[in-house]
């Protein structure tokens, strides 16, 4: 059969999807995909396309003006009945309270969400259709992002990030002198989210030999083809090209229709998004904003880099580790995450409960496996992962953020992120390896003296 990676990105969305070599059928759900230049044009047409005659349309006050507004005036002049909705608020959040101010206001004459924006608006949409058992498409404002085509939503709960699988959009319009405009921040975002995906692939590989996730070769083949588009096109980003952008927003709707395939995240994010994750939480605790997802995502991919650097360096000594395991202290972690994890503590205890990650028998059935395949472990990490000063002269020529003091962040929030990582979610990390093998103190103090290097 035809590779993934080879085909077309029209191709890759067709409906009827692709039995795989992997043993699965992928397929993802879109009905609809334009990438070009005046493409906001044709956003009556998505919504014909689609089925759909009346379609509810959410924005916040910066997508509303970026694109909002010609959303509007286009599907007014084209004759298809809409109610618009912008989400009020300087600044919004992917969470609960934006979901319901949505579902307060919604038309229930509307048949299908229509989200203009990038990740937060975006992801409130796929959560508002699921819930009203409508479709969604979007017309992006930035390609600041690999979820547009994803079924999967970045999402507050409880203060908690979570990713929630359970809708996909199937329509997606991305016109690319819109996304050009958008703030340099967002654009430089977009880099970060995609040079991510070294990692991922790595952490995927690592963790199908540890724990037997699914894993699928021509899925991370697709990914990798993406992650080439993007980090070739890097380039125009500085100098705001409508056709670079272009060539980044297919890379990353790539990434979203891999996400889709797999039916997990794992193709696109690992530790470096966990350092976001937590980074977000910290901030929620304590009442302070943060930073574009991924904006952090880009420096928790150098932090973890850095980690791999010392990994590739070391060999695991199997009875070390389990008398690692041996002097674990339940209290004392307890008392860890209480302190990391604040008020959400407790979400992270449910977590644990249901996952067992810190039972000495499973413990020892990953370290088993890890020191039996410790040669291949090295050789995925080989394979994956670019030489740092690469990825590094990649990120810095667009102007992004490098280091954790560029985002306001002190060491002590690069080492509790790290720390609380693995806890966060029932998923294989570069942290969890490192806590089967005993060395997360050790790593912890190498983050905390290299962190700002």
């Amino acid at each position: 059969m035809t590779h993934l990676k080879d085909m077309t990105i029209n191709e890759l969305v067709r409906p009827e999807g692709y039995d795989c070599s992997c043993g699965r059928h992928h397929a993802c759900p879109l009905q609809y995909l334009e990438i070009a230049r005046g493409a906001v044009a044709h956003v009556a047409d998505m919504v014909r396309a689609m089925g759909k005659a009346k379609p509810f349309v959410i924005a916040d006050a910066n997508t509303w003006a970026a694109a909002g507004e010609t959303v509007d005036r286009v599907l007014t002049e084209q004759g298809v009945e809409h109610v618009c909705y912008v989400i009020p608020g300087e600044r919004i959040a992917p969470a609960e309270w934006e979901v319901g101010s949505c579902i307060m206001h919604f038309d229930p004459t509307c048949d299908m969400i229509l989200a203009v924006g990038s990740g937060v608006v975006n992801d409130t949409g796929k959560v508002l259709a699921h819930a009203l058992r409508i479709p969604s498409a979007v017309v992006g404002t930035a390609p600041s992002m690999d979820g547009y085509a994803s079924n999967s939503s970045s999402m507050e709960m409880n203060h908690v990030k979570v990713s929630l699988y359970n809708h996909a959009p199937v329509g997606i319009l991305l016109d690319t002198e819109i996304l050009a405009k958008a703030p340099m921040r967002m654009l430089q975002a977009g880099l970060g989210d995609m040079v991510a995906k070294y990692v991922a692939l790595c952490e995927w590989r690592i963790s199908h030999i540890v724990t037997g996730d699914f894993y699928c070769e021509e899925i991370a083949d697709l990914m990798r083809a993406a992650l080439r588009r993007i980090v070739d096109a890097s380039d125009g980003i500085a100098r705001r090209d409508p056709d670079a952008i272009g060539m980044i927003a297919e890379g990353l709707v790539l990434a979203g229709v891999a996400m889709a395939y797999a039916e997990i995240s794992r193709p696109a994010s690992g530790l470096e998004h966990y350092f976001s994750h937590m980074w977000e939480m910290q901030a929620l605790e304590r009442g302070v904003p943060y930073d574009l997802h991924g904006i952090q995502v880009g420096v928790g991919t150098l932090l973890t880099m850095k980690i791999y650097s010392q990994i590739v360096k070391r060999t695991p000594d199997t009875e070390a580790a389990l008398q690692h395991m041996r002097a674990f202290s339940q209290p004392e972690w307890e008392e860890q995450v209480r302190r990391i994890f604040g008020k959400t503590a407790d979400e992270v205890f449910a977590i644990e409960r249901k996952a067992n990650k810190n039972d000495p028998a499973k413990h020892a059935a990953r370290l088993e496996r890890i020191a039996a395949h410790w040669q291949e472990i090295l050789d995925i990490i080989a394979q994956e992962l670019p030489a740092y000063d690469f990825l590094y002269a990649t990120m810095a020529k667009t102007g992004m953020p490098l280091r954790p003091s560029d985002l306001g962040l002190p060491i002590s929030d690069v080492v509790d992120a790290f720390l609380g990582s693995r806890d966060l979610r029932d998923k294989y990390l570069t942290s969890s390896m490192l806590w089967d093998l005993g060395w997360t103190d050790d790593f912890a103090k190498y983050l905390s003296e290299v962190a700002e290097v």
